[in-house]
């Protein structure tokens, strides 16, 4: 079934996809009959069919309309060193289809890249698409936001949003089913480029209440530690139930 997000609320017994939701139903030669799910922005699954299209519309009958329980009840925010090349398409679409709530790009002491003002803007549209297509594939409730790209310094500030932060350190750290003992609601995570992070980046989240936590005795890649560490939080909080 083609999953799709909406822009709007829906009132009444039918939709229009328009826009890029239209061309991506063109593009999966949906015809009139055929069974669809619109989620709306406040989190509502549409079930419903395509009753007819036609310029550049697809008109949907909905079917049913239910609260979509497709995301985990842990609100974790991934705060990510930028990595070298297209790495980050890779942990947006990947990160996104675990179950990620947000992702925040930040720019560290030993980031190799660095874009200008104008480069990252663009990078971040593209990430923000590639987080659209995963999460229609994989049929999440929400559309998980990429935000701008923020300094080391921002990301540590942005942190006291957050019940617990982790911070996996290469140099090793606490377990993390002992950090999220207590089941906190929203976590953030932060993971290190290929340079890992220095030692003054480590004190200032600690400062903020973070904890060091660890991945084990290898060292994994900038593009798989996100996942791993993801993928690690979602088990020990039950959302792999």
């Amino acid at each position: 079934m083609a999953w799709f997000f909406c822009e709007n609320e829906i009132i009444g017994d039918s939709c229009a996809l328009t826009g890029e939701n239209a061309k991506h139903a063109k593009v999966l030669r949906l015809r009139q009959g055929e069974a669809v799910t619109l989620v709306t922005p406040g989190g509502i699954q549409c079930d419903g069919e395509i009753a007819r299209t036609g310029d550049g519309m697809y008109q949907v009958n909905i079917l049913s309309k239910k609260p979509c329980k497709n995301e985990p009840d842990v609100f974790i925010t991934l705060y990510q060193a930028l990595p070298k090349g297209d790495k980050m398409d890779y942990i947006v679409q990947k990160c996104v289809e675990l179950g990620i709530s947000r992702i925040v790009p930040m720019i560290t002491a030993r980031c190799v890249s660095r874009p200008d003002e104008k480069s990252l803007k663009k990078k971040t549209e593209r990430w923000q698409k590639i987080a659209l297509q995963a999460a229609m594939q994989s049929r999440r409730g929400i559309v998980p936001q990429v935000r701008h790209c923020v300094s080391f310094a921002q990301a540590a500030e942005l942190t006291r949003e957050n019940e617990q932060t982790v911070f996996f350190y290469e140099m090793g750290g606490q377990p993390v089913r002992e950090i999220l003992k207590d089941k906190p609601k929203t976590i953030g995570i932060f993971i290190g480029s290929e340079g890992g992070f220095e030692e003054a980046e480590v004190q200032k989240v600690v400062e903020n209440g973070g904890k060091t936590a660890t991945l084990g005795k290898r060292i994994l890649r900038a593009e798989t530690a996100p996942l791993a560490a993801l993928s690690i939080i979602m088990y020990q909080t039950n959302n792999f139930d």
